[in-house]
């Protein structure tokens, strides 16, 4: 079965963010499920300067029909002013089948053409 799974990864400044971002991801049905690693350290250039921050790690794990609403809905929740947000493939013929398939029944069914208001950007 083709399933079609995304792990996306963000960072946050900090564990309330992640956990708001999270939250309503997950209750928007955006993403089956979140995790937040936090105490991560982050080293990167910001407008010339090498920076370093402490940040909180937030997966969500989700399906590629869903990612450009969920993109769109983190950044809307989102601190930064641009915010990592970074979709990643899963293999469909590894893992737990059944958590898998957890998966696919507990995100947001993709919206078919007739469903879509005309302004939908997806």
């Amino acid at each position: 079965m083709f399933r079609n799974l995304r792990f996306v990864y963000i960072t946050t400044k900090n564990r309330d963010e992640a956990l708001k971002v999270a939250s309503a991801i997950v209750e928007e049905k955006l993403a089956a499920c979140a995790n937040i690693i936090d105490g991560m350290e982050s080293v990167y250039q910001w407008e010339g300067n090498i920076e370093t921050s402490k940040e909180c790690v937030l997966i969500l794990k989700t399906s590629y029909s869903n990612v450009s609403r969920l993109t769109k809905r983190v950044k809307e929740l989102h601190s930064y002013e641009v915010p990592c947000v970074i979709s990643i493939n899963l293999a469909e013929q590894e893992g737990n089948e059944e958590y898998l398939d957890w998966m696919i029944r507990s995100v947001q069914k993709p919206l078919s053409e007739m469903d879509r208001p005309d302004n939908y950007d997806d």
